[in-house]
């Protein structure tokens, strides 16, 4: 009779672990608008608990004016940002498309300004026809312009879809937002952890959210601007789409926004521009990774106290497996590793301790 109960709990684990996957499964096509909704809800939560105060307890019409202030200050902009974004990646792309702008031009003056050294060293590796590499250059940049011309088109086509998405997750930021507190509460207890584990985990997991999302994106959207607005300034065709590119790169600590402007400024020197390449570099070096070098510290590193090449390697993975996405939660993940590791030690204390409290008692 002992082995029913066992049997039965054995059942009830295996039916959880079921439907839970299967609920998974299914909000798989929307995963990105819930996990915006629950990220846009954590970092929104101090603004939240501020208008309930104010409101007298009115949850439902805090919740509202957050979500009003959320899609002014965050929604907004990002959709004009995009609907930019795309009109310059048309343009770019008809430019090259035409021959006006011509990669492969500009990689053959980088290539003919190298000294005989160099070109030495490439003829060995198989590297000396340099009419090959420009035409493979046009060629790539050629396919790289149809491949984003085409997301963008994509973008346009599946408006639709985009609509539904935003209106998932401004629904469930609204609720999140309004009982956010209290789902965080009773889900809390469901979780078989002790309290001081608990607290741990889930004060590291909201203090890694908004340090990396806040941190990071206040990094990107910095040196993506001033980027763009040094490219304007030197009459570089597609400024904001470089910037724009400047800005998702620099999600990458310590490299990021230099794979953009330093290829720029290497060009301007072999084609004998050196006012430009020196304001170019130096902005870079003394402005750009400036900004790097200060606020990533400050915003994402001081409070995730996460080491840099922790964040850097995590990120990476993140993008890579994630997308975009990836960007929070790869240092989430890394995040949540280390606590896990740091609380392994206190948790073997306790169940050695409770096996001797069971021994001395039996």
């Amino acid at each position: 009779m002992s082995t029913r109960p066992n049997l039965q709990f054995r059942t009830f684990l295996l039916l959880l672990a079921a439907v839970s996957a299967a609920f998974v499964w299914i909000l798989l096509p929307f995963y990105g608008a819930i996990f915006w909704g629950a990220v846009l809800a954590i970092l929104f939560i101090p603004l939240q608990r501020k208008l309930l105060a104010k409101t007298k307890g009115r949850r439902s019409l805090s919740a509202l004016i957050s979500l009003l202030v959320i899609v002014l200050i965050v929604i907004i902009p990002v959709i004009l940002i995009s609907m930019s974004l795309v009109q310059q990646i048309a343009s770019l792309y008809e430019l090259m498309n035409s021959g006006q702008l011509n990669p492969g031009a500009y990689l053959q003056k980088i290539l003919n300004a190298l000294p005989p050294s160099v070109h030495d060293f490439a003829a060995r590796f198989g590297l000396h026809d340099t009419a090959s590499l420009q035409e493979k250059f046009s060629q790539f940049a050629v396919q790289g312009g149809q491949f984003l011309t085409k997301q963008a088109l994509n973008v346009g086509q599946n408006t639709f879809q985009f609509l539904v998405s935003l209106g998932i997750m401004l629904y469930m930021l609204f609720f999140l937002l309004r009982d956010g507190v209290e789902l965080g509460r009773h889900y809390r207890q469901l979780i078989p952890l002790s309290e001081n584990q608990k607290t741990h985990l889930f004060r590291k997991f909201t203090t890694v959210v908004r340090a990396t999302v806040k941190g990071n994106i206040a990094v990107a959207a910095t040196q993506g601007a001033l980027g763009g607005i040094m490219f304007w300034f030197l009459d570089i065709q597609g400024a904001l789409f470089w910037g724009v590119l400047m800005a998702v790169l620099s999600l990458l600590p310590a490299v990021g926004a230099s794979l953009i402007w330093a290829p720029v400024a290497i060009y301007f020197f072999v084609a004998g521009h050196y006012v430009p390449g020196i304001i170019l570099t130096a902005f870079g070096i003394l402005v750009i990774g400036l900004v790097d070098n200060l606020l990533r510290p400050l915003l994402v590193g001081k409070d995730t106290k996460i080491p840099d090449y922790v964040i850097l390697i995590s990120t990476l993975g993140g993008l890579s497996i994630f997308g975009l996405n990836g960007f929070v939660i790869g240092p989430l993940i890394a995040a949540m590793f280390i606590a896990c590791w740091d609380l392994f030690p206190s948790a073997v204390s306790a169940r050695v301790e409770a096996e001797e409290q069971e021994n001395h008692s039996n």
